[in-house]
């Protein structure tokens, strides 16, 4: 309850319930809150549902915060039927079809890789590396982005996974290793402390420069306008997929409304931090359980226990867990609710929201720029404009379906994604000493600097070649020659080195 996801959502939560019973007066049902705090822990939080659950004998939860704390509240979910709403819980693995009590009130993340992908397609990017925290949010979402970056011919060339309590050091030690690779495009996959700690490494380690290409993830875009400055400053020419909520007039009345609010639960702190996205989530989830309570007809009804537990002796607190007689009923009736909420319509095909229109956003300065969207329809577009993305039904994105970015180093051209790595082995092409047909392969040396120099039609045919690859090939050149400068043998005993691979003068010859 002290993290500002936490304050925001509790205060949401209130909020929406006095909305709701002023703009429904003549309802006779009326939700009461019993607040626990789960203190970010998981054991803290599937005790402190226990309790709930057993002792309040609650109808409904709302919440938990993170993913990890909801795996493990739905199996308590399931086994009381008491249906489990989280307006923060975005991991992929939480689905309705092996937790039929969890409804989730917000994206799943599984939903961000696609435009994710999008962006790689639009700018030409073949390979990634994926930096995501080791938690239930950060790796059940990556082999979804893998499989959204395969399908535009992309792919994740490397994982780097860091615990939540990682030291400054392993972060340099996990991003040295980064430097010597050739890919220059991350994408980061973690909450807010962890990547705040990440992207302060990453500029200190000239990380946050040209060439490179970071992309963040809709969890820490949420989040980025409640971040430090100093933060901030370490991202600028971070790309962030965000999921998008319309600006209406509703929603500023609210985000007002709100910032009264926070003055008067915490008069004593001098600024008013940013209304996140999960704060109006939370008051949607909260509206669209009180309409299900009143079209259900759920009332405060005693738990009952099955037979099997009630011949239980010295039972823990799980065995003599008792079930919902509403729970059911409660839920039908959340799944069949259909509003509009202050993020747009609310409703939950297949247990959770599935409207997942995406702004992409460039860190610039103190703030943030938008420079486009991605819908699932039509892709990416520098807006929303319905008709202009009808225009575009059929038609591949590129980079001109976006504003310009300002990428790190302020360069406005499109990084290539790749560089030459620092420790790159280099690939060592053999080439012929020749007498004749020199307008194919010529191998000359200058004398004065003892620089090898390789020309022909083969030659400029193998550098065009180089020019449209997607990624760095350092090579060299290595003359197939005796010591007295001529062929030192047969084509066959060229190709033949190649075979061997020894190790000599002529070594390691790739073709």
């Amino acid at each position: 309850m002290d993290s500002l996801v936490g304050r925001v959502g509790n205060m949401c939560i209130s909020m929406a319930l006095q909305d709701f019973y002023k703009d429904h007066p003549d309802f006779t049902t009326r939700l009461t809150i019993s607040w626990r705090d789960s203190g970010s822990d998981v054991v803290q939080a599937a005790a402190a549902a226990l309790d709930l659950m057993k002792n309040v004998e609650v109808q409904a939860i709302i919440g938990p915060q993170t993913s990890a704390e909801a795996k493990f509240l739905v199996a308590l979910a399931n086994i009381s039927q008491v249906p489990l709403l989280s307006f923060s819980a975005t991991s992929p693995s939480l689905s309705s079809t092996n937790t039929p009590y969890f409804v989730r009130a917000t994206i799943n993340d599984s939903v961000q890789a696609k435009p994710i992908a999008a962006l790689f397609k639009a700018y030409g990017w073949r390979q990634a590396v994926a930096i995501y925290e080791d938690t239930e949010y950060g790796a059940e979402f990556i082999p979804y982005v893998n499989d959204a970056l395969l399908e535009v011919g992309s792919r994740l060339q490397h994982r780097t996974v860091l615990p939540t309590s990682a030291s400054n050091e392993l972060i340099d030690e996990e991003l040295y290793k980064l430097t010597t690779m050739q890919t220059r495009v991350f994408i980061i996959h973690m909450t807010s402390p962890i990547a705040a700690r990440l992207f302060l490494r990453a500029e200190q380690l000239g990380m946050i420069r040209k060439d490179y290409v970071w992309i963040i993830t809709d969890g820490l875009s949420t989040l980025l306008d409640s971040m430090d400055p100093l933060i901030i400053a370490s991202m600028q020419g971070v790309l962030g997929v965000k999921s998008y909520i319309e600006k209406t007039k509703r929603l500023a009345n609210f985000t007002a409304r709100w910032k009264l609010y926070y003055r008067e639960e915490y008069p004593k702190e001098i600024e008013i931090p940013p209304l996140n996205a999960f704060g109006p989530r939370a008051y949607d989830a909260t509206w669209a359980l009180a309409l299900a309570v009143k079209k259900s007809g759920t009332r405060a009804i005693k738990f009952r226990q099955p037979i099997a537990r009630k011949l239980t002796r010295n039972s823990t607190d799980l065995l003599t867990l008792g079930i919902s007689p509403v729970g059911p009923r409660l839920l039908g009736a959340i799944l069949a609710t259909k509003f509009t909420g202050l993020t747009g319509d609310i409703r939950f095909p297949n247990g959770e929201i599935h409207d997942s229109i995406f702004q992409i956003i460039n860190i610039i300065g103190k703030g943030t720029r938008e420079i486009g969207f991605w819908t699932p329809m039509y892709g990416l577009s520098p807006d929303l404009n319905r008709t202009a993305l009808k225009k575009k039904n059929g038609y591949s994105a590129s980079v001109v379906d976006l504003r310009p970015v300002i990428w790190p180093g302020e360069p406005t051209l499109v990084p290539k994604g790749w560089v030459i790595p620092t420790n790159g082995v280099k690939m060592k092409i053999g080439v012929p000493i020749k007498d004749g047909f020199k307008e194919f392969v010529k191998v000359d040396r200058d004398p004065i600097h003892n620089e090898l120099r390789v020309t022909g039609y083969s030659i400029e045919a193998f550098y065009g070649v180089l020019k449209v690859l997607p990624y760095a090939l350092p090579y060299e050149f290595i003359p197939f020659e005796d010591s007295e400068g001529k062929m030192a043998g047969s084509y066959d005993d060229l190709i033949y080195q190649v075979f061997l691979g020894v190790s000599n003068t002529f070594e390691d010859t790739i073709i």
